[in-house]
């Protein structure tokens, strides 16, 4: 099992104990586990879009060079805080590096490492 896919387990099982030994306090109707289980499944699927949109960023950032914050937003049609969003995680986890400090000069490139 790679890493990523270990991470998201552990975070869904988290999520569900979570919600089935807390409920939250203003709810009025039992939930079922099947409820949670839905709600993990939606962050499951939020969570793999994610990480398929930043496979897509290094794909693109391999083929091109370098990249700014708009051209990365129109090849993968998100907003511009998203964009700075998953280049903050990939920047921390190694695989991508911010050239710039703010605004238009900034771009991204692929991580020597």
């Amino acid at each position: 099992m790679k890493y990523m896919e270990y991470v998201l387990v552990v975070i869904v099982v988290g999520v569900l104990a979570f919600y089935l030994l807390h409920p939250p306090a203003r709810q009025k109707t039992k939930q079922t586990a099947q409820d949670v289980i839905g709600v993990c499944a939606v962050a499951l699927e939020r969570t793999s879009q994610k990480e398929a949109r930043k496979s897509r960023v290094l794909e693109l950032l391999a083929e091109h060079g370098e990249l700014g914050n708009e051209d990365i937003r129109e090849y993968l049609g998100v907003s511009r805080n998203t964009v700075i969003r998953y280049m903050n995680e990939l920047e921390t986890e190694g695989k991508a590096k911010q050239i710039g400090v703010t605004g238009h000069a900034v771009v991204y490139r692929l991580s020597d490492t």
